[in-house]
């Protein structure tokens, strides 16, 4: 009975976190990996909780796992900080090798390795995207996490980009919900609007508020990931974030086999998906354009 002990930093009834596990589930039984035959999983869900990650990933450590699985840079950090031996396989971290996770994407050279979510210059397709699906938008307030490095780097891609967009851009912290909401409202009152909201931990916790805000201001908002468009978000553009659960049960497979994460090259994402909302889109008196809807891989209706 080999042992995976599994960290997040998100709520354990997150429907993301579910999907999540539940792709990372069926890439183990494909490779012959059943829950309780051959293979047991210790579970820990910190829901965003700085203080919950640190004491979780001690936690999971004194059990001896074989491997972890981690998501997000927050959770990663903190193993790390528990552990320099257990071997980790992580997905959903922006940048790990700017962070200090590993030595390189090629080799990582230490416990880790995984799937990168993106690049930082992603940020900037999300401009792009935002002004075709909604050309009257000249301002736009970035919701990120202050407190997380890919907060900062997503803010500064998008900042960079912004001139070439032709839209004037500011911050929103997501630190809790009374900020988001105050500041939220207050930016939508003035014309011409939209929204980006950057990945974070944070983002999952309060998607249904910030959904729910770019609705009641008639904000046009573009997403990381397809999740928050079939919650009733306008549209989302990123990496296919239950393909890299599935894919991190292979090198969970690798590693209870023998091999290194200092071995297992950390990979990019090679499939993007862009999803659109066409009922909030129309709510909002959009017109998607014909090339959008035609290079849009779902569509909601």
């Amino acid at each position: 009975m080999r042992h995976i002990g599994v960290l997040g930093a998100l709520a354990s009834d997150d429907p993301e976190v579910q999907a999540r596990m539940s792709a990372f589930l069926q890439g183990l039984q494909q490779l012959g990996w059943t829950v309780g035959r051959n293979v047991r999983i210790e579970y820990r869900w910190a829901g965003d909780s700085a203080d919950d990650i640190r004491k979780y990933a001690a936690e999971l450590v004194a059990l001896g796992p074989d491997v972890f699985l981690t998501t997000g840079g927050a959770s990663l950090a903190a193993l790390l900080q528990a552990t320099r031996t257990i071997p980790i396989v992580f997905t959903n971290v922006p940048d790990p090798v700017g962070a200090g996770f590993v030595d390189s994407l090629a080799r990582p050279g230490g416990n880790a390795t995984g799937f990168v979510v993106f690049e930082f210059s992603l940020a900037g397709k999300w401009l792009e995207l935002l002004k075709r699906i909604a050309p009257s938008v000249t301002r736009v307030a970035v919701i990120r996490d202050p407190a997380i490095s890919a907060g900062m780097g997503q803010w500064g891609a998008v900042q960079t980009a912004a001139p070439s967009t032709g839209v004037e851009v500011s911050p929103i912290n997501v630190r809790d919900a009374g900020e988001v909401e105050r500041t939220v409202a207050a930016f939508a009152l003035s014309p011409n609007g939209g929204l980006v909201l950057t990945t974070s931990p944070a983002a999952y916790v309060h998607h249904d508020l910030i959904v729910s805000l770019a609705a009641r201001h008639k904000l046009p908002a573009i997403y990381f990931t397809r999740f928050f468009v079939t919650s009733g978000g306008l549209i989302s553009y990123g990496p296919s974030q239950i393909d890299q659960s599935r894919s991190a049960a292979g090198y969970v497979d690798r590693i209870l086999k023998g091999e290194k994460p200092a071995d297992l090259p950390v990979q990019a994402p090679t499939k993007y998906e862009l999803a659109i909302n066409l009922k909030t889109a129309k709510t909002l008196g959009l017109e998607v354009p014909p090339t959008l809807i035609a290079t849009a891989d779902e569509l909601i209706e």
